[in-house]
């Protein structure tokens, strides 16, 4: 019952992301940003497909996937700097920027967080409540640092080509900004869905008889 649960969830989840990369990919602002936004959602759908039945995960964390793909995929369709909704929220807020990417951002601390996480305590890692989270916020910080390095290594191959996939604005604090950003969404996960995350996790492994679940 549970598997079907999950595969209906899977299946879902995976026409909502393909249906906003063909909306997103027919005539985005810039394509080359489009391809680099929205690779990491192309990547992610296959291994969730061939990791369903022998490493399922957590209906949480598969929601929270196709979340962010579908954050990557507006921002890459508009690119960071240019979606309707940030203009909206720069409007009411008045703000010097949109504010779009930082929403990118938070979502790159928030779901790798739960997903660090899920990894940590199925997989047997880390003991102790204290060091699950400070490694699984470790995770997200490298992969923030990773992401940044990326957008530095675009800069230098790319020149002015690169602007719309940094999302800069004008903003020299930006690369700090998109950091902390990620790092506030890691915290905020860890506080707000630690307990909902560990009855998932406890129901997966009952369901499934998974000996790697949450004791």
């Amino acid at each position: 019952m549970a598997e079907a649960a999950t595969h209906r969830l899977l299946l879902a989840g995976t026409v909502l992301v393909l249906a906003l990369l063909l909306w997103s990919g027919i005539q985005p602002f810039d394509r080359a940003t489009w391809i680099m936004e929205t690779l990491p959602a192309m990547i992610v759908l296959p291994l969730l497909w061939a990791t369903r039945r022998r490493f399922p995960l957590t209906p949480l964390l598969y929601a929270l996937v196709f979340l962010h793909c579908a954050v990557l995929i507006v921002g890459g369709a508009y690119t960071y700097a240019r979606v309707p909704a940030g203009f909206a929220v720069q409007d009411w807020f008045d703000l010097a920027r949109n504010p779009y990417d930082k929403l990118g951002h938070f979502m790159q601390g928030f779901v790798p967080a739960l997903a660090a996480r899920e990894l940590f305590i199925r997989l047997r890692v880390v003991n102790g409540n204290l060091w699950l989270s400070v490694l699984s916020v470790c995770v997200v910080m490298t992969v923030s640092a990773l992401y940044e390095l990326l957008e530095w290594a675009a800069a230098l191959a790319m020149g002015q080509g690169a602007d719309e996939f940094l999302g800069t604005q004008g903003d020299v604090w930006d690369t700090q900004s998109d950091m902390f950003f990620a790092l506030i969404g890691a915290i905020t996960a860890l506080v707000v869905l630690r307990r909902r995350h560990n009855r998932q996790l406890r129901t997966l492994a009952n369901a499934s008889g998974d000996p790697h679940g949450l004791q």
